[in-house]
């Protein structure tokens, strides 16, 4: 079993994102248990091509995954959220224009703090960030979002990564 099945919790954390000196140790621990993982070269292919997967997945944070996107020339079109959850009851919906305006204002916090910051819950900020990115995906030339990486290729790109040989 992978491990990050075993203690997804530990993986999704989203304090994993932030270089800061008090989760060094525990990037260094997860790194160790991603890399001795079968599945690793699997995981992490599909996480940089296939999926926008939250957390700490393959060796890689979601800013490294972004990096080595932005380094092969490729973006991850997201699924409609459609079929998911009914609309915020209670002080009103949080506009989209809101939620995007919080993130440029305050890039580096987590989604636990845009939401303290807009009155609303992690999975609304959540929602409408998923949004943006399919729309930036969207507006991709298709050419573009046609042609996949090889395994190799991303490989090379996790290999720049200054994380990619921590041990």
């Amino acid at each position: 079993m992978p491990p990050c099945a075993a203690a997804p919790d530990t993986y999704l954390d989203e304090r994993l994102n932030d270089p800061s000196v008090t989760m060094i140790g525990t990037v260094r621990s997860l790194h160790r248990q991603c890399a001795g993982c079968p599945v690793m070269f699997d995981c992490l292919y599909r996480a940089v091509v296939e999926v926008d997967i939250s957390g700490y997945v393959a060796c890689t944070t979601e800013s490294e995954r972004t990096a080595m996107r932005r380094q092969l020339g490729i973006e991850v079109a997201q699924p409609s959220l459609a079929p998911f959850g009914a609309p915020r009851v209670g002080g009103g919906p949080v506009s989209h224009e809101a939620v995007i305006a919080a993130r440029q204002a305050h890039p580096k916090d987590t989604c636990q703090q845009l939401a303290e910051r807009l009155g609303c819950s992690t999975s609304t900020i959540k929602r409408h960030l998923r949004r943006e990115r399919q729309k930036a995906a969207t507006a991709v030339d298709d050419a573009t979002s046609e042609s996949r990486p090889t395994l190799e290729q991303v490989l090379d790109a996790f290999d720049q990564l200054s994380t990619a040989h921590v041990a």
